[in-house]
C-alpha cells in the first residue's frame, strides 16, 4: 500500500489504498489526487535558452564483430564506440564420439555422449578461442592428393588382376 498523505513532502496524495490482492486483474479503475500548488509556469513566449552539448557518441550500426581469447563477443559500431555484447560458452563431453550428428557440421548430445560441461573458453579442459581464424588441417593436401591417387591406381590395378584370375578359373571350369 502505498500512501503520500502529506502534501509537503509529495505530489501526489492518497494514490492507493487497496492491496495488491485486492486490485484483481491490474485494470480496475484507479483514483488518485494531484497536488500542483507547487508548480510553476511563466507566462513568456517559447524560446531555447541553451544548446544541448553532445556528451557521448552518435547513433552507430553495428559493423563488425570480434572475439577476444577469453571468448567476449566484442561490437564494433559504425560511430566508433566498441562493446561486449555476448560471451562464449564451449562445451566439453564425456565421449565426443558419441554426438548425434544433425547434418550441416551441427552435433547434438546423445545418451552416449554424456552431458555437456560447460564453461568459459580456457577454463578446466576447454581450449581457447582465436577470433579471424580459419580452421585449417594439419597436413599437406598437395601430398594428400596424390596418395590418393596412388591409391586409386592400386585399387584399379588389384580389380584387374582379379578379373584376370576369374577369366583364369573360368577357362579352367571350361576344359573339364
Amino acid at each position: 500500500m502505498l500512501d503520500t498523505s502529506n502534501p509537503a513532502n509529495g505530489v501526489f496524495t492518497n494514490i492507493m489504498q487497496r492491496t495488491g490482492a485486492q486490485l484483481g486483474t491490474g485494470a480496475d479503475a484507479m483514483s488518485f489526487d494531484l497536488d500542483l500548488t507547487r508548480s510553476t509556469q511563466w507566462n513568456s513566449a517559447f524560446g531555447v535558452t541553451t544548446q544541448p552539448r553532445q556528451d557521448g557518441y552518435t547513433t552507430g550500426r553495428l559493423s563488425g564483430v570480434s572475439v577476444s581469447a577469453e571468448g567476449v563477443l566484442l561490437g564494433t559500431y559504425s560511430n566508433g564506440l566498441s562493446r561486449a555484447i555476448g560471451k562464449l560458452a564451449l562445451a566439453e563431453f564425456a565421449s565426443p564420439q558419441g554426438l548425434t550428428s544433425l547434418g550441416n557440421n551441427l552435433w547434438a548430445e546423445s545418451w552416449d555422449s554424456g552431458q555437456p560441461a560447460v564453461g568459459a573458453p580456457g577454463t578446466g579442459a576447454l581450449g581457447m578461442v582465436t577470433s579471424s581464424q580459419i580452421e585449417e588441417s594439419n597436413v599437406d593436401l598437395t601430398q594428400e592428393l596424390v596418395q590418393m591417387i596412388i591409391q586409386q591406381r592400386n585399387y584399379q590395378a588389384n580389380a584387374q588382376s582379379i578379373r584376370t584370375q576369374d577369366q583364369i578359373l573360368q577357362t579352367l571350369v571350361n576344359l573339364r
